[in-house]
């Protein structure tokens, strides 16, 4: 069983790359210096040449605000990309599992999101992906489209990196406590991925669309309260962290106010239940300050 991964470099494709898979399992990584997934091309010679059994997008045009200057490059990344994949693996009759967004959501809604709750992208980045997904849908019967939320690693640029890295340059942090949400394991959504490939692997059919993030919701504030507490072994008294309002602090691009998941979905189809979301961050936490010592 041969894997294609795209977006080998970011938070979910480095853990993909990273994971114990069984025996009989290879990837294939590879990031955007050496398949650019905007251009048919290479995508259609990459899938040529590889031959894998799966294709997994974790690639994807992911700096929300920016999103909103450069539409044309999140287009390019989150729905063009995507419907070349899909476009490659109809052809070769293969099946793709693409990673995709809580912000495909407004966050109007009262309870957690469920797969077939009607979508309504805020920004460019939502809208983007959104059409992704849609891209995906049209072109290819077998696929998985996996949404999730504020993802966060050891590797690479996310929340939980920056909050500790501004509390060693600040007296007092300011985070957003209005807006809602589930954070979620980048080796969380790896370790769901690859239940989810073996699973196709012995004739699990049940295409379609799921939710995977974090077991429980929080917001920003609580979120970044968490991660110093759990750093407290390790930096020391957690700093103050002032609640504030979005409107407090403004973005090019609006967020949705609740970005909660419900995740029944990809429990009864593949019997995979998110854990806790603070006992992965406690994980991550410990990983961080692992590598540092």
């Amino acid at each position: 069983m041969k894997l294609l991964v795209l977006g080998a470099r970011g938070q979910v494709g480095h853990e993909l790359c990273r994971r114990a898979w069984p025996a009989g399992y290879s990837i294939a990584a590879s990031d955007r210096d050496e398949i650019d997934i905007t251009g048919h091309e290479p995508v259609f010679a990459a899938v040529a040449r590889e031959h894998p059994d799966i294709v997994i997008n974790a690639a994807a045009y992911t700096a929300v605000d920016r999103a909103e200057s450069e539409p044309d490059a999140a287009w390019a990344g989150n729905c063009t990309g995507p419907a070349n994949l899909a476009a490659a693996c109809q052809e070769a009759a293969i099946p793709l599992i693409h990673l995709s967004t809580d912000y495909v959501f407004d966050g109007s809604k009262l309870g957690p999101y469920r797969e077939d709750d009607r979508v309504k992208p805020l920004g460019v980045y939502g809208k983007s992906k959104e059409a992704g997904d849609r891209a995906v849908r049209d072109a290819l019967p077998r696929h998985v489209i996996l949404r999730t939320a504020w993802i966060y690693s050891a590797h690479g640029h996310n929340f939980v990196k920056t909050m500790l890295r501004l509390a060693n340059e600040r007296p007092v942090l300011r985070v957003v406590a209005d807006q809602i949400g589930s954070p979620t394991s980048a080796g969380d959504i790896a370790a769901a991925i690859g239940d989810i490939v073996q699973q196709l692997n012995a004739g699990n059919s049940l295409w379609g669309t799921y939710h995977f993030a974090g077991a429980g919701a929080v917001t920003w504030h609580g979120f970044a309260q968490a991660i110093f507490e759990l750093a407290s072994p390790w930096r020391g008294p957690p700093p103050p962290v002032e609640a504030i309002a979005t409107a407090d602090y403004p973005t090019a691009a609006r967020r949705p106010a609740n970005s909660v998941l419900d995740c029944t979905r990809i429990g009864e189809a593949f019997g995979i239940v998110p854990r806790p979301w603070r006992a992965a961050l406690a994980e991550v936490i410990g990983e961080l300050y692992a590598g540092a010592a």
